[in-house]
């Protein structure tokens, strides 16, 4: 079933050598295939949100900045959400945090998926993530995909991945992630 509204994969990291955008969109070709859904890979490194630059609190929705606006409509035009992370010292990248606190209401009841990533897997920066989401009342899937990184990989950081081979081990998580967000997705009859 195919949505109006597209699934933003939301690539979190914005370092200079980063391999959330190459892992963003190979999650979205395996959800355009496995949903038939339309995925758009968002770039937080294409949305430069100042911080705490708006005079009210985000929950108010009166948005002066030009960039809020912008983000805003970008974040409700969307039916659910896919968060492509790395772990940083057990928790998400700062970019993220300040993207999810530009607003409020624009995530409210949408259905959200986490994709982290480190040495470990990223299952601390999926906790603290899968807090705020339910802090903003977005809807979380149950399954967890943790994509482990190899200790020389991240001390190469070379900035370059091939997520299709690197993380086959993954996939079955991934899998289940993406048919609960489906799920999400579809109204109860």
């Amino acid at each position: 079933m195919i949505h109006a509204s597209p699934i933003l994969v939301i690539a979190a990291s914005v370092r200079p050598k980063r391999i959330a955008p190459q892992i963003a969109a190979w999650v979205a070709a395996l959800g355009r295939e496995a949903m038939g859904e339309v995925f758009e890979v968002v770039d937080l490194k294409d949305w430069p949100l100042p911080m705490d630059d708006e005079p009210e609190i985000p929950a108010a929705g009166a948005y002066g900045e030009p960039h809020t606006r912008a983000w805003s409509a970008k974040i409700d035009s969307a039916a659910g959400f896919v968060f492509v992370t790395p772990q940083y010292n057990w928790g998400y990248p700062a970019p993220l945090k300040n993207a999810l606190d530009h607003l409020y209401r624009e995530w409210a009841g949408k259905p959200a998926m986490i994709v982290s990533y480190g040495h470990h897997g990223g299952n601390r920066c999926d906790e603290q993530l899968r807090q705020v989401c339910q802090g903003l009342n977005m809807k979380p899937v149950t399954t967890r995909t943790e994509l482990v990184i190899s200790r020389e990989r991240i001390e190469a950081n070379a900035g370059e991945i091939e997520p299709g081979s690197e993380f086959a081990a993954h996939l079955p998580d991934l899998r289940q992630a993406l048919a609960e967000l489906a799920a999400a997705l579809t109204p109860a009859p």
